[in-house]
Parts: C-alpha cells; structure tokens; sequence
C-alpha cells in the first residue's frame, strides 16, 4: 500500500498500516497504542535490519523511525529506503528522544539529510506527532507512487569481506562493520583470494589492512583486482588500510578505490565503508532500473510486433477464410455430382439385374406354363374315365384344383417379370412416350411389400395419359416419393397420387397421412445424403435424385402440407419436355 492508496483506505474506513522500528518495548508499546487509538494498524521492528526485511513484502504507508537503533541508525536506515527504487517514495517520520539541545539539532540536521520526511521528538507529545503523521500522508497524495514489485528490487545487507591478519584487529573491525547492518566476513590475508574469488553472492566491498603485510599486502590488492576483473561489471570496491609510513599511490596503483590510515578512527572508516556501500548500492539500483527500461521497450516492440502479427493474421484468416468457402462449395458440388453418378451407376446396375432376372426367369416359365396347360387338358381328359371310381375321381378333381391354383401363382409370377422388365427399360433411352397410370401402377406394384395391407393407395388420375419424358421421372421419382410416404406412415394409412395438367404443365401430386415434412428441413430433404432415417436406414440420395431427374425435364417439386396433415410433393414439368438423350441422371 502506497501513500496515496493508504489516505484512500483511510477515507473509505481502511486502517493504513505503519511500520514502526522501535527497539524500546517500553516506546513501542506506547505509540502502538496510541497509532491503533487513531485508526491505523501497526508493526513492529526492534532493528533497522528488521525493518528493510520487512520492507520486502508490501509496503506500509508510512514509517516512523527512532534515531538511535542498534546496529544501524535510524539516518543510515532512511539511506538505504532512499536508495531503493521500489520503496524510495515511502514517507519517513524520524523521532528522538533529545529536544531543545544543539546535540537535538544535530540529529534533526544528520535525520532529515539522510532523507527523513519529517522529525519530532518524542517528548512532543501525542498531538504533533499524529500531526506530522497526518500531514505526511496528505502531502504524499499525487506524488510519484511506488514502482512496482519486480525482480532484483529487494532490499539486502551490504556484504563486506574484511582482509586482517591481526585476530585482535580484525574483530573489532568486524564488530564496526557489522554495527551498520553490513554482513561481513573476516578472513586473514592467506585465505583472502579464495573467499574473494568464491562463487554466490557477489561483495559490495573488501576492507583491507595493509598494516604488517608489506609489500605482500598490495600484491594481495593487485591479486583482487584481477579477481574483480573476471566478476560483473563493476564489481566490489577495494578500500585499503595503509600503515604509517606507507604510501597512498601504491595501494591505488595496486587497484584500491579508497585508502585511508590505519590508525583512522571508527568513525573514518565507518563513513568510509557507508560511502562505498551506498555507491554500491547506487549503481546496482542503476542498473534495475536501465534493466526495466529496456524491458519497457522490449515490451513496447513486443506489443508493436504482436499488432502486426494479429493485423498479418486477420488478413490471412480473412483470405483462408473466403478459400475455404469457396473450397467447400467446391466440395459440395462435387458431392452431389458423385452422388448422382453413384446413384445413376447404381440404377444402371439395377436395371441390368433386374433385365437379366427377369429373362431367367420368363424362360422357364413359360416352359412351365406350356407344360401346365397340357396337365390341365389331360385332367379333363381323365375325369370322364374315372367317374365310376370314387377314389379315382376325387383324386382327379384335387388334382385339378391344384393344377388351376398352378396356373394362378404362375400368372402372378409372370406379371411380376412383366412389371420388372417393364421398371427396367434397358431398351428406352433419352424421351419418349410413357403410359402415366401404367407406369404409376408397376410401382405400386414393385412397392406391394412396404404398402401391404396397412395402407391404402387412392388414384386420381385426370391428366392424359400419355406424357412425354424420361422414364426416370416415373420409375425414379415418383417410386422415391412412394417409397418414402409408406415409410413414414407408422402403422395404417393412406396414399393419394393424382395427375392433372396445369398452365401447359403435366402436375403428379403425392400426398400421404404420414407426419409431414418439418418446415425447418424442407429446405434441406433435397440435399445429397440428408436424411431422416435411423443409422443405416437410408442413403440420403434418393429425393436428391428425384430432383435431379425433374430438373433435367425443366420442372420443378417441391413439398408442403397435405389437406388434412401429412406430406404433399407436388411435380411440374412442361407437356413439351425435351430431356437428353442421356441417362437422365
């Protein structure tokens, strides 16, 4: 939460949160209570370490610090918040406990140009600091907000490598440097290179004393210059503790950034090593932030790119699109085509098997018949001769029963042939005159095993009988429509054809009791290998044929509701039809 989410909050009933680094349990409790009594929600943390861990998870509204921490100070802590390019904006409100002395204007001078917002003593009083607290939150209203969360943003120790060979020394150095927040590490001169040159973690900076090392000790320098050199760009800063007679030069020559003597007070070095830090830590924010620019850009060329790609890929849809159309209507057309051809192949064949049964057949039938009627002759013979016998002449009479019964499943058999060499046609190619009832009646005929005995046929025929066309338009079309109506009649019904001439049209009408077309399909009972029917049941061709077959006779059939319910299929074609020599279909 930023400033000015955080005087949001507290306009819409949200409590801003405040990190209070306090290391007096006795202090912090007392301004916990009175922060809470106001409204906000309060943490706690006893060091300025604690607090920047702190500091890398959300971020409060504002901070109260006090001067004086253990470890680091309160200005060095504003420091490193300054530092920081995710948290540099956060408001700092500095306390103290000393009031009216010159020593107190040193610390309010050292805190606010360390970077504090704002000071106040403790002993101010409840009402200025809630005031200085207050105005701090209205004045961050509009300011630049926190940059957001990113890798690399975090704040972290400063990590220094302290190069002594004296125990004593080295101690109370390490306890100097680590009194300011640094992680430091001791080391003596012989183990300097390998902790130098050891991956992980890179150093901000080696501290080393030159004292009693000699002309080794800036070798040793040299020797982490060059180790240095081979790490990141930048890298760890050198500072070098010369000894009294000792000359500044050559440690810089050896590669030291900063030199100083040795017997330079805490206070010195204490800068000193802050000062190299703190640059540190300045170029390492630099570089964030150089990395996030040119992320920006990156993603700003990314998006760039990215529009260019969607704009290249909408055109090449567009275009994939309309070639898909068109090669589906490409598709399409060739379906139908070889639908119909399959379709015409496969009355061809039709009518080739059923010319060739139908020969078969006619053959021996009339054998049988020839043969039948002279059994019939002799059993009129015979029945004269043999009336005194009793047995004789019931044997003879049922012998003529059967012979006449014979006679009448052969004549069924033999108008059967008729009617299949009559559906055929082998012999009548392209138009010609064709005998409507006739025709209409070897369908009916031919469909005797799906109209049975369940449904009725109704003839109405008006029209001459004499039309003519393809035999197709009878023998195809009308048997498909037939054939359909007697499937969709469940269990009993009727069947109407009619005949009749209209506007120099010859109309054949169909009409059943079944449930009727569906307004919703009529559109589609045309298209090839649409269909109603279960899984197996159909092929989805046959009414496509049919208008093929009217098509090619420059008529029309379409369908609507019969009087009553039910189907109506209604065929037009001209009385003067001239239809192609070639198969119809």
């Amino acid at each position: 939460m930023n400033a000015e989410t955080a005087l949001r909050a507290d306009r819409a009933g949200e409590a801003p949160h405040i990190l209070l680094v306090e290391d007096s349990e006795t202090q912090a409790l007392q301004l916990r209570r009175m922060l809470e009594g106001e409204g906000f929600t309060v943490s706690r943390a006893a060091t300025a370490e604690a607090a920047l861990e702190g500091l890398n998870g959300p971020l409060p509204a504002l901070v109260i610090a006090d001067y004086h921490l253990p470890g680091m100070n309160g200005d060095e802590l504003v420091r490193r918040i300054r530092l920081n390019v995710r948290a540099r904006a956060l408001p700092v409100l500095m306390l103290t406990d000393a009031e009216g002395s010159a020593h107190g204007g040193d610390l309010e001078r050292q805190g606010l140009e360390s970077g504090a917002d704002a000071y106040a003593p403790k002993s101010a009083g409840r009402e200025l600091i809630l005031l200085r607290l207050r105005a701090l939150l209205r004045r961050n209203v509009g300011e630049a907000a926190a940059m957001p969360d990113a890798p690399g943003t975090a704040f972290r120790r400063a990590r220094l490598l302290l190069v002594d060979d004296s125990p004593t020394h080295r101690l109370w150095l390490s306890s100097l440097l680590t009194g300011d927040g640094d992680s430091v590490e001791a080391v003596s001169s012989a183990e300097a290179e390998a902790a130098a040159s050891r991956s992980g973690d890179p150093w901000d900076g080696v501290l080393v004393n030159l004292a009693g090392l000699g002309p080794e000790g800036l070798e040793l320098c040299r020797s982490l210059d060059a180790i240095r050199a081979q790490g990141p760009v930048g890298g760890f800063r050198i500072v070098a503790l010369e000894g009294a007679r000792a000359a500044p030069a050559a440690a810089f020559e050896a590669g030291a950034d900063d030199v100083l003597p040795a017997e330079a007070g805490a206070e010195a070095i204490r800068l000193r090593v802050r000062a190299l830090v703190r640059r540190n830590l300045l170029r390492e924010e630099n570089r964030r932030i150089e990395d996030a620019m040119r992320e920006q850009l990156r993603e700003v060329e990314r998006a760039r790119a990215e529009a260019a790609s969607a704009e290249a890929r909408a055109a090449l849809t567009g275009a994939l699109e309309r070639a898909n159309s068109e090669l589906e209507t490409a598709n399409r057309a060739l379906r139908d085509t070889q639908g119909k051809l399959v379709q015409a192949a496969k009355m061809a064949s039709l009518g080739e098997l059923v010319a060739g049964i139908a020969h078969e057949i006619n053959n021996p039938l009339a054998f049988i018949l020839a043969h039948q009627g002279t059994v019939s002759r002799l059993l009129a013979q015979v029945a004269p001769r043999v009336a005194q016998d009793p047995e004789a002449k019931r044997a003879v009479e049922k012998a003529t029963v059967r012979a006449e019964a014979m006679t009448l499943g052969l004549r069924r058999i033999q108008d059967l042939v008729q009617n299949l060499r009559k559906f055929s046609r082998l012999d009548e190619a392209g138009t010609q005159e064709v005998d409507v009832p006739e025709a209409i009646s070897t369908v009916l005929v031919l469909l005797t095993h799906k109209l049975s005995g369940r449904i009725v046929v109704d003839r109405d025929f008006t029209a001459p009988r004499i039309l003519r066309c393809s035999p197709a338009l009878l023998n195809q079309v009308v048997m498909n429509i037939i054939g359909n109506a007697a499937d969709a009649i469940a269990e009993t019904g009727r069947i109407r054809v009619a005949t009749r001439t209209e506007d120099g049209n010859y109309v054949i009408e169909i009409c059943d009791t079944g449930p009727g077309v569906p307004e919703a399909i009529r559109a589609r009972i045309f298209e090839p290998f649409f269909t109603t029917k279960p899984v197996g049941s159909g092929t989805g061709l046959g009414l496509s044929i049919a208008y093929a077959v009217v098509e090619s006779h420059r008529g029309s059939i379409v369908v609507d509701d019969a009087v009553g319910g039910g189907a109506r299929f209604t065929i037009r074609v001209p009385l003067e039809s001239h239809v192609p020599t070639e198969d119809a279909v």
